[in-house]
């Protein structure tokens, strides 16, 4: 099955947390959204670093990613001249690998949908330098 859209580390963790700030406005976006979400193996190791050594935090992002809503899309060697010219032209914000790659599995991808609660960065930025992201949850979500 196709992924529907991508999902950002973020967006992860405050479905995770319930005392994120982020959590009921991203709770509610989840319930509309169709899956698989697509990410990148950055984006996991974002998670897993973010939660670190904390058991239970460990397990819950095991359970959500064993769930099957998420789907990782492949980068390989090819991708990353790609990657590393996205991190270039949004040197200012900085954008970080993991948004990079995400990014970059959305041109590849044709996906312009983003699962995110970092709504500044992926707002600035563009697919295939002229489309932009339709981020969720919308702004003020975490309110």
């Amino acid at each position: 099955m196709k992924a529907s859209g991508l999902i950002d580390t973020g967006a992860i963790l405050a479905l995770l947390d319930r005392d994120d700030a982020w959590h009921k406005a991203c709770v509610a976006t989840f319930r509309e959204l169709r899956v698989p979400l697509l990410t990148s193996e950055a984006v996991l190791a974002e998670l897993f670093h973010l939660v670190g050594d904390r058991r239970h935090e460990v397990e819950a992002a095991w359970r959500f990613l064993a769930s099957g809503v998420v789907c990782l899309g492949e980068l390989s060697d090819r991708d990353l001249p790609a990657i590393r010219t996205l991190m270039a032209k949004y040197h200012d914000r900085p954008m970080d690998f993991a948004d990079a790659t995400l990014v970059w599995l959305a041109e590849r991808e044709s996906l312009n949908t983003v699962f995110t609660v970092d709504q500044a960065d992926f707002e600035t930025y563009r697919i295939a330098n002229r489309l932009r992201f339709r981020v969720l949850p919308g702004k003020g979500g975490n309110r």
